[in-house]
């Protein structure tokens, strides 16, 4: 299969963007139905667009949207939406919640049970970005589709 060129914005040379949306209302299968919409968009990226994603990209992309659905859930009231986009050769997790107050990762305690998503969000995260926006917030990770060649670390310690 020949790969359809994606420009840096995502959008194969017709203008297409590839990218899907789904709004979460709240009940407690929204984060498995997140993580197997996070599957189903990386297996269609492969299928339909001939772009390389790798093994660790389907799981750590599951795991990002798993940790950051969970805390959407956790701790804003109301719907949420899950974003997934290409963006060249990263796809792009967004959640955006109702709540204003932004995350911020706790320092490193290992013997603290639990509260330690935002801190694996950003260590295997190329990219993080959470900022307000006029309703709720936005937060964002960044993941590399394929493995990096170098092998090297590529996620970025927390804050």
């Amino acid at each position: 299969m020949e790969a359809v060129p994606v420009g840096g914005d995502g959008t194969t040379p017709g203008g297409e963007a590839i990218q899907t949306t789904v709004a979460l209302d709240g009940d407690g299968a929204d984060i498995a139905q997140a993580r197997h919409l996070a599957v189903g968009f990386l297996t269609r990226v492969q299928a339909e667009y001939g772009l390389p994603v790798s093994q660790r990209t389907m799981d750590v992309t599951q795991l990002v949207v798993s940790e950051l659905v969970t805390n959407a859930r956790k701790y804003a009231p109301g719907p949420a939406l899950l974003d997934l986009r290409i963006a060249g050769d990263m796809v792009v997790v967004s959640v955006w919640d109702s709540d204003p107050v932004l995350p911020v990762a706790r320092a490193a305690d290992a013997g603290r049970v639990g509260q330690h998503g935002l801190e694996i969000v950003m260590a295997v995260a190329q990219g993080f970005e959470a900022r307000r926006e006029p309703v709720g917030k936005r937060i964002t990770a960044r993941l590399a589709l394929a493995d990096d060649p170098g092998g090297a670390l590529t996620g970025r310690p927390p804050l």
